[in-house]
């Protein structure tokens, strides 16, 4: 019997790989074909003359056919992003961060004594297509209104690019940055999928329930959708399932080695780093650790936990001078965000925020922009959580309970803010701000799909929820930052 589920374990832990290599591959592909297509049809148009003078010149050297076509193809892709019309970068949010990175590295954009400005880089005539609307007017200059943090980790690889290649994001932004995704994001990813997978062999109990929630892992969540741009929300998703991890293995299975601890200490706080909202789940989990082992916490969990939080408030000084991210100045007499031009002063489209909290909440959930909608796989999750409160052990019912709670809370936060915030997280196919949630919710699926592996209907609706998870994640196939296919769908009826 032993050497039966010996043997069930290896081939659940080589499916696992091969769906992980799948994710990634696919991820690398997306993030290699990352690019503005909205403006390639453009050039064509823009660069006629050049490229027509530049194709007799090639004629006249009796150049083939082919040679000619690459020739022209490798004129065109220099002409566009001299002009900054073509770019790797998808939207003003995270162009933002690219900014800060460029303002952190590249002389030529840096501003003496002010080392986060980003005023050269979106100075079109230096830097055309580095414009951001993302940004701050803050003693004299533009900021990234983005928490620094990020920007300075990611500063540090580009760092090593610059100084190695002589190449910089201004003269080759797609090598460099498409590298950059595929470090920083496929990291993030690998983490999400690892740690994910340990917690479904732990957590799980039937095969096809542990490889039903390692697939939607893998496929059936906006977080490979969103690994070809740099956001915060990969990041903090990598964190919690990594303090999730460590928060399983202390509780329920009393590991008290340092370095436990210190793992979990560490990525506790770098969750609450990339998503502030999320300092309800580092508060629940500080609290379990504190109680269970309070010496190991103050010597091993505590440190590392204080090291993020002195580099999150660090950098934000002296960015801005101020402990508060740029983002958070919004209130009257404290504004940041008005100044000639402001994107925000004038907002379009659905930034003018929903009206309507009772409406903004039922398209949070189950609307165009719904949790549940776009993602039904979610509703295993939910179900996994009543059935582990009905009959899971004493610890599993905790952990449900601190799971719940979290989600409660942190969806309560993000569905009273006031109407100026209301906005869906912006133009973007997906609710964005919950993605850092997922392996948390992958944590509750689990007995659900354990119940659903036992019978072929139940089975079917599974792979029915999965399918049409992996359909809205697949939809925004060039960009993310676009409406989903429901608020598209509902457009083309006149319902909107």
């Amino acid at each position: 019997m032993d050497n039966q589920t010996d043997s069930h374990a290896i081939l659940r832990r080589s499916i696992y790989g091969i769906l992980i290599c799948i994710g990634l591959g696919a991820m690398i592909g997306r993030i290699l074909a990352v690019d503005s297509v909205d403006f390639r049809r453009v050039a064509d148009t823009k660069f006629k003359k050049q490229l027509d003078e530049k194709r007799i010149e090639l004629q006249r050297q009796n150049l083939t056919a082919v040679e000619i076509d690459y020739a022209l193809l490798h004129e065109k892709t220099d002409l566009a992003i001299r002009s900054g019309l073509w770019r790797p970068f998808q939207s003003g949010n995270d162009r933002s961060r690219w900014c800060t990175v460029r303002a952190l590295v590249e002389p030529d954009m840096q501003v003496p004594g002010v080392p986060y400005a980003i005023d050269k880089v979106i100075d079109r005539k230096k830097s055309p297509g580095w414009d951001t609307i993302d940004m701050v007017w803050r003693n004299e200059h533009f900021y990234s209104s983005k928490p620094p943090l990020l920007s300075t980790l990611m500063a540090a690889e580009y760092w090593v690019i610059y100084h190695a290649t002589g190449k910089s994001l201004g003269t080759h932004p797609y090598e460099i940055a498409r590298f950059m995704l595929i470090t920083i994001n496929g990291s993030c990813l690998l983490l999400i999928f690892i740690f994910t997978a340990r917690l479904i062999e732990r957590l799980g109990t039937t095969d096809w329930g542990r490889i039903l929630v390692m697939a939607s892992c893998v496929f059936g969540t906006f977080l490979t959708t969103f690994a070809i741009t740099i956001t915060n929300h990969l990041p903090a998703a990598a964190c919690a399932a990594v303090l999730l991890d460590s928060l399983v293995r202390i509780w329920l299975d009393e590991d008290r080695r340092i370095w436990t601890f210190l793992v979990a200490g560490f990525f506790s706080a770098m969750l609450v780093a990339n998503e502030l909202p999320a300092a309800a789940l580092s508060a629940a989990v500080s609290a379990v650790v504190l109680w269970l082992a309070p010496r190991k916490t103050l010597i091993a969990y505590l440190p590392p936990a204080l090291l993020v939080a002195a580099a999150f408030f660090g950098t934000n000084w002296v960015a801005v001078q101020s402990l508060k991210p740029a983002y958070m100045h919004r209130s009257e007499g404290d504004n940041w965000y008005v100044y000639p031009g402001s994107y925000w002063g004038n907002r379009q489209g659905i930034d003018q925020g929903e009206k309507s909290a009772a409406i903004y909440s039922c398209n949070v959930l189950v609307g165009h922009h719904g949790i549940f909608s776009l993602t039904p796989i979610w509703w295993l999750s939910l179900l996994g959580g009543a059935l582990w409160l009905h009959r899971g052990d004493r610890r599993l019912k905790l952990c449900t309970l601190m799971a719940l709670g979290v989600t409660l809370v942190c969806l309560a936060f993000y569905l009273w803010w006031p109407t100026v915030d209301r906005n869906y997280g912006g133009n973007a196919s997906a609710f964005r701000w919950v993605f850092w949630m997922a392996p948390m919710w992958f944590m509750l699926m689990l007995p659900a799909a354990d119940l659903l592996s036992h019978r072929r209907w139940s089975r079917g609706v599974g792979l029915m929820l999965l399918a049409l998870s992996s359909l809205s994640a697949s939809y925004p196939t060039w960009n993310v930052w676009s409406p989903p296919w429901i608020m598209n769908f509902l457009g083309y009826l006149g319902w909107l």
